[in-house]
């Protein structure tokens, strides 16, 4: 469906930068708002639910504490002999 909605300036350029800072285009982000705002029946809703995008932050606190107790150290030994004359 194709709705045409006539919005202020200031309104259209906030959407703008929120569809910039999503790298997503105007009309996706403002399709998805307006989804947000019907508040469909939850057996609906989860139909045409899209997977919830997270911020690489978000994604980094989900793995801190994984790598605990994992020892990442190197060997210095390259386990060869090396001529340096």
């Amino acid at each position: 469906m194709t709705i045409t909605v006539d919005i202020r300036p200031e309104v259209e350029a906030e959407l703008a930068r929120q569809a910039a800072v999503q790298g997503r285009a105007i009309e996706a982000v403002a399709a998805t708002m307006l989804e947000e705002a019907v508040q469909l029946p939850s057996s609906t809703a989860a139909q045409h639910e899209k997977p919830e995008r997270k911020s690489l932050v978000e994604v980094c606190a989900m793995l801190r504490g994984l790598t605990d107790g994992v020892d990442f150290s190197r060997n210095t030994s390259t386990g060869r002999p090396v001529d340096l004359s």
